[in-house]
């Protein structure tokens, strides 16, 4: 038995080991297994993340998405995305520990066809316009930054009416639902869902801090599910103008649930900032795996031990409880979601500001 074995409690007794051979193989055969050999790697002091700093430059991304395109149509993909995979998580799916990341293009005239599915996902528009994703019977057309959520087992489709190409960045939290065994799929029998509503009568009904009379929400999830860049954009700069930057994430704004003033959804959080040209910021970790996705500006992220050059459409990680700090060289703006939400309501997530 080798006396090397990652987990093993200190206190045990490396040499009596070997004599135990017998009773482990015995026990196995009835799939037992002893925790003291494996409890220190199980129960950790600190986390020990397998995902890694990482970041995808978009200029050497894009031509593999444009490739895609001249392989693979939407009807036979379903979904053509290109999965972004940590290099500490190769074949897995994985951006961080619990979370999914992707680019999904759609060429002119296309349909991604319509299904439902338990993860949520969230686009963000990183290139083009004048395309639209069809969420429960009601279009919403996406513009660059715009930050748009498809809940939980809600039917959606997608499509481009315009002339261009249209590239968004996919995030879902497919691998939480999947940690639970609670992942469900289903496709529509048509290629695009029915529209029930017309566009726009979401942002009426709950998008003016008004709700109609007899209003109903049962779902967690915000029902406002485009959130536009523009509006965004401009409640940061205003924010500028009579607040102090945090040190640590600069002129930051989370997305809220209207109707609860919580997270924008249930098991991911989402946010914007701004920072200002030079701002540097402290500092800072937490055990929410995040990922950044830059709209505008360029400048540097310090991931731990890398250090990464970030210009606009860029996608970087910041894995738990490594820190980062990060220097705007010009007036950057940065969209980020991570597991953070989820932590909370299990009573997990800590964090540390500055270099304690």
């Amino acid at each position: 038995m080798a006396d090397d074995d990652d987990g093993i409690v200190p206190t045990v007794d490396k040499a009596a080991e070997r004599s135990r051979a017998d009773f482990y193989d015995r026990a196995r055969s009835e799939h037992l297994a002893p925790l003291w050999r494996v409890l220190h790697g199980l129960v950790t002091e600190t986390p020990k993340p397998s995902a890694v700093p990482a970041h995808f430059a978009y200029e050497r991304v894009r031509p593999y998405l444009m490739e895609a395109c001249a392989l693979i149509g939407t009807e036979e993909a379903e979904r053509r995305v290109m999965v972004l995979e940590n290099p500490g998580l190769p074949g897995q799916s994985k951006i961080t520990t619990s979370l999914f990341c992707g680019l999904q293009i759609i060429l002119p005239g296309e349909i991604a066809p319509a299904h439902r599915h338990v993860a949520s996902a969230l686009r963000f528009i990183v290139e083009g316009s004048n395309a639209y994703s069809a969420i429960a019977g009601e279009r919403t057309m996406m513009e660059v930054g715009d930050f748009v959520i498809t809940p939980s087992m809600t039917w959606h489709d997608h499509g481009n009416l315009s002339d261009d190409p249209v590239i968004w960045m996919d995030g879902l939290d497919m691998h939480i639902v999947n940690l639970f065994g609670a992942s469900f799929r289903e496709g529509y029998p048509d290629k695009a869902h029915p529209t029930l509503r017309p566009t726009g009568s979401t942002q009426a009904e709950v998008g003016m801090n008004l709700l109609p009379d007899g209003f109903v929400q049962a779902s967690q999830t915000s029902p406002i599910f485009n959130y536009p860049y523009r509006q965004t954009r401009e409640a940061l700069h205003r924010l500028t103008g009579f607040r102090d930057p945090d040190p640590c994430h600069g002129y930051r704004m989370n997305y809220i649930n209207p109707l609860t003033g919580g997270s924008a959804m249930p098991t991911m959080s989402t946010a914007m900032r701004l920072l200002p040209k030079g701002f540097v910021t402290t500092p800072y970790r937490s055990t929410a795996g995040t990922v950044f996705n830059v709209v505008e500006g360029s400048g540097t992220a310090r991931i731990g031990d890398e250090t990464f050059r970030f210009a606009p459409r860029d996608i970087f990680v910041v894995p738990s409880w490594i820190a980062v700090t990060i220097e705007a060289a010009e007036e950057s703006v940065l969209f980020s979601y991570s597991d953070q939400i989820a932590q909370e309501k299990l009573d997990f997530f800590r964090e540390v500001r500055g270099n304690a």
